[in-house]
């Protein structure tokens, strides 16, 4: 799906659920992860989240963009258009929308530490990702002198 048929559903989502039209930009936004959907205030344009698409299918963007077109609608009526607002609330459970979208899962693993620095007085020791100057750093406890030590990882397969 590109973003010009993206456009002709959200379209035809806010005449059918509405009753009214979408007259900006909806498109596909392949950075959002986090999140289902955006919706842009001083642009009025909708952002939809590509990955979601690819993961959950048309069924849950549907939701999401329920979700995108109660901010817009009530925003541009001047009425609460918040998570929080009873306007949006009631809104969203008319039409159909989802309250939150469906997690895409962990993203990647966490890199592991490779370096430890280890204040020599008091023995505190900070884990670094990254290789740093101990020379330019003290101890946050006793302002003492830094060791870098670096640590062996096994290989990853």
């Amino acid at each position: 799906m590109d973003d010009a048929l993206l456009q002709q559903w959200v379209e035809r989502i806010s005449l059918q659920d509405f009753k009214r039209p979408f007259l900006h930009r909806a498109t596909f936004n392949r950075r959002l992860r986090s999140t289902g959907g955006r919706y842009f205030m001083k642009s009025h344009d909708i952002d939809i989240s590509w990955h979601h698409y690819e993961a959950f299918g048309a069924e849950e963007v549907e939701k999401i963009i329920k979700h995108e077109l109660c901010h817009y609608h009530l925003h541009l009526q001047r009425k609460g258009y918040r998570h929080q607002d009873a306007d949006f609330k009631k809104l969203l459970a008319e039409v159909g929308g989802s309250r939150y979208c469906q997690s895409l899962g962990p993203r990647k693993r966490a890199q592991a530490y490779k370096y430890k620095l280890e204040c020599v007085s008091c023995g505190t020791s900070y884990m670094r990702k990254r290789r740093m100057d101990p020379r330019k750093y003290a101890c946050g406890k006793c302002r003492g002198r830094l060791k870098l030590i670096p640590l062996d990882l096994p290989a990853e397969k």
